[in-house]
């Protein structure tokens, strides 16, 4: 080959190199500006665990995530019983003993962040941001608490389904950078030898999960009435939402009279000899019920309480902190009005069907349920009542 041919080899080799630099800085450009839009008008509540007085030895803390559903928020009239949660656990001041981190659902804000809101985008930021969170504070031997609402729900299932996969990674590991790349395995393929090898230089052992409090978990990641159906695509298929090995207790209440197919409850399957503790519990009302996401129309409140108080008990006995005479702030009356599925924008979901009930044998009926069951789900009488108290 001729010097002249070989100058001109070189010369093509660089060009292209420049140009696939050129091409790899434009994707970085590209996927910073999507992080930041999704990160636009987000801002998680946190509350730190104080450091320990001098002298005095960290013990151990609970680390407490909140993701709400869409459009919820600690707006005034926006609350839902995530959010009562978070507001509750507030209250109590900063404790050596907890850290508190809560993210709003996300928001209709103009129609470009609405289309985003339709296809259920900006679910893995969310659960990067709280994992990388987590991750800063988390030390061996402290305990965690996920809590979330319809959307925020199957995030906060993922998060666990993140720790069972891949793992936490250590306190002094959790850059930034160092989340993607767990992210990134957990997407793609968390078995694969690189996946492994990262999860051991970087991640603890083990790090159990001692509860994941969840109401009424949804399928469909978007809002999805039919002119928009084709919009949501299939994009959140390898989430891990599953009852993994790190989960202790798994706690899901669930809405009874949800009909919209777009709200299609997503349970957990309760493997053969999984040995956590699991109640999925049917519950009076519909989604935004169960939920307490209610809007103007307070007359619901009564009957969003009880799967509120429901899942608080349950935190509660499992050494969750919560002020004294807390059950007294929210009365239930199983016979308060439904907020139901055809208030406001509710009525464009036309495809509609009935919840199928009792079909893991982790379902319960709430007791106040179960004269509801008995009218339009006879089947679902024989699946029995709730224990009275978990076991811790």
């Amino acid at each position: 080959m001729g010097k002249g041919n070989l100058n001109s080899c070189c010369c093509n080799d660089v060009g292209t190199d420049r140009q696939r630099a050129t091409r790899r800085r434009s994707a970085t450009r590209l996927f910073d500006r999507l992080r930041s839009f999704f990160r636009r008008g987000v801002e998680p509540k946190v509350e730190p665990a104080p450091a320990p007085e001098p002298g005095h030895v960290r013990g151990v803390v609970d680390h407490v995530i909140i993701l709400d559903g869409t459009m919820s928020s600690l707006e005034p009239g926006q609350e839902g019983n995530a959010g009562l949660l978070f507001l509750l656990l507030k209250e109590m001041g900063p404790r050596a003993n907890r850290r508190l981190y809560y993210e709003p659902g996300m928001q209709w804000e103009g129609w470009v962040r609405g289309l985003a809101l339709i296809e259920g985008r900006g679910v893995a930021p969310q659960i990067q941001r709280a994992y990388g969170w987590l991750a800063s504070g988390y030390r061996k031997g402290d305990r965690i608490f996920l809590f979330g609402y319809s959307r925020g729900a199957f995030a906060v299932r993922s998060l666990a389904g993140v720790i069972d996969r891949v793992g936490l990674l250590k306190r002094e590991q959790a850059t930034e950078r160092a989340v993607r790349l767990a992210w990134r395995h957990y997407e793609r393929s968390p078995s694969s030898a690189t996946a492994q090898a990262f999860v051991r230089r970087f991640c603890h052992d083990e790090v159990p999960v001692e509860m994941v409090g969840v109401w009424d978990t949804v399928a469909a990641m978007g809002i999805r009435p039919p002119v928009f159906w084709m919009l949501a695509s299939d994009r959140h298929r390898f989430h891990n939402h599953n009852l993994g090995r790190s989960i202790r207790h798994g706690y899901h209440a669930l809405a009874l009279h949800e009909t919209r197919e777009a709200f299609a409850p997503l349970l957990w399957d309760c493997p053969p000899g999984w040995e956590g503790n699991v109640e999925q519990v049917w519950f009076r009302g519909a989604h935004g019920d169960v939920g307490g996401q209610l809007g103007d129309f307070t007359a619901a409140r009564p009957l969003a309480n009880i799967p509120l108080v429901w899942m608080l008990d349950r935190a509660e006995v499992l050494g969750l902190a919560l002020p004294e005479g807390w059950r007294a702030r929210y009365p239930c009356d199983p016979e308060a009005p439904m907020v139901g599925t055809w208030r406001k924008w509710g009525k464009w979901f036309v495809l509609r069907r009935r919840r199928v009930v009792g079909r893991d044998r982790s379902e319960r009926l709430h007791p106040t349920a179960v004269a509801a069951a008995g009218k339009r789900w006879p089947q679902a009488v024989g699946i029995g009542l709730q224990a009275a108290k978990p076991e811790p």
